[in-house]
């Protein structure tokens, strides 16, 4: 009974049409999945991912136009990661971005990584993080979030050296996106923000079970916590991160603004003993959803975040082929008899041809 890892993350958007656009146009994600919101199914719900949407890879967004702008803050998500192999692609991707007329924060040494940060069009902050170092540069394997690790004093002066870190970026433009670039590695990690660090460890050390894998600081601000937790290790793709804020304003779901995220588990089985750990701490968790694609329970951090638990199938391609995925809308078999009803409240997607990276020229 064990968490593999993330399974998605899902945030809110004002226009479908435009997400599509950045997501897949900009960022190289294929969008794998046209749904609606099963739970309000007057919306769209879109999926972007790897070529067939794994778990870990998978990016979604509510439609919700009318919705107020979103605001970081306590149960809320601060940012979420995708996964870059390189460093180089790392800088190709700063090149490509500011190209295109975004601002860029970076590339910042993060010592487990390093990354970029930019907002998508609602606003919401996405980071590009490198695979490596890791988690162990500073701890023994065996021995990872046992003691606080504080950033080196160094790397603090080092990031706040703005000339320099403008000036690093990629020599030429990058007009199509690189195999080295590739962002279908999926999510390096998700941050959000909580009042009580300890509390939080217990909800995910001891309930649910994920390795503490850092005690840190927040390298922008030293004097608040920053704790990690994940599996294998804190192999990218598993990772949730906590930064400590006890006086945030709590945070409002809106665009621009996670409305949850979500872990993976191995099978509808394991969502079970999940579900009835929960209930035996005491712990608020829904009945099992059918998602089609997958199986999922919700519950909430210590500080109201939605938290879902999902099984890793049947996955996407249950009722799309491989080679036309995100192409059509596709609806749960519950909502296929109001199918004509449900098209005329959606304004028809211009969905881009999905290309994978190419090979750098030598």
């Amino acid at each position: 009974m064990t968490i593999l890892g993330l399974h998605h993350i899902t945030l809110v958007c004002g226009n479908a049409q435009r997400t599509v656009d950045f997501y897949s146009g900009v960022l190289g994600l294929r969008l794998i999945k046209q749904t609606v919101n099963f739970d309000a199914p007057d919306t769209y719900h879109l999926y972007f991912g790897d070529e067939v949407g794994s778990p870990g890879t998978a990016v979604t967004f509510f439609e919700w136009p009318d919705a107020p702008q979103g605001r970081t803050g306590l149960g809320g998500t601060h940012h979420f990661a995708l996964t870059v192999e390189t460093y180089d692609g790392l800088l190709k991707w700063k090149r490509r971005l500011t190209d295109l007329g975004l601002r860029v924060s970076g590339p910042l040494d993060r010592y487990y990584f390093t990354s970029l940060y930019f907002r998508d069009p609602d606003g919401a902050i996405v980071e590009i993080a490198t695979r490596g170092p890791g988690m162990a540069i500073d701890e023994e394997p065996d021995k990872l979030g046992m003691a606080h690790r504080p950033p080196p004093p160094e790397l603090t002066l080092h990031n706040r050296d703005q000339a320099r870190i403008a000036a690093l970026t990629w020599p030429e433009p990058v007009p199509v996106i690189t195999a080295d670039m590739s962002l279908q590695h999926g999510m390096h990690h998700i941050s959000v923000i909580g009042a009580d660090i300890q509390r939080t460890d217990a909800f995910y050390s001891e309930l649910l079970g994920m390795q503490r894998v850092k005690m840190t600081s927040n390298f922008d601000d030293p004097d608040s916590a920053h704790w990690y937790w994940g599996v294998d290790g804190g192999r990218p793709g598993t990772l949730v991160t906590y930064f400590e804020r006890p006086g945030d304003r709590p945070a409002i779901i809106g665009r621009g603004q996670t409305h949850h995220f979500a872990l993976a588990v191995a099978d509808e089985e394991t969502q079970l003993a999940w579900r009835e750990r929960l209930l035996r701490a005491g712990v608020a968790v829904t009945p099992v959803r059918d998602r089609v694609y997958f199986r999922s329970i919700y519950t909430r951090d210590p500080d109201g975040h939605i938290v879902e638990i999902a099984t890793v199938g049947p996955g996407f391609t249950v009722d799309e082929e491989p080679s036309t995925l995100g192409t059509a809308l596709k609806l749960p078999p519950w909502l296929e008899e109001h199918r004509r009803f449900i098209e005329r409240g959606l304004t028809p997607l211009q969905v881009p041809a999905w290309r994978t990276p190419v090979e750098a020229e030598p």
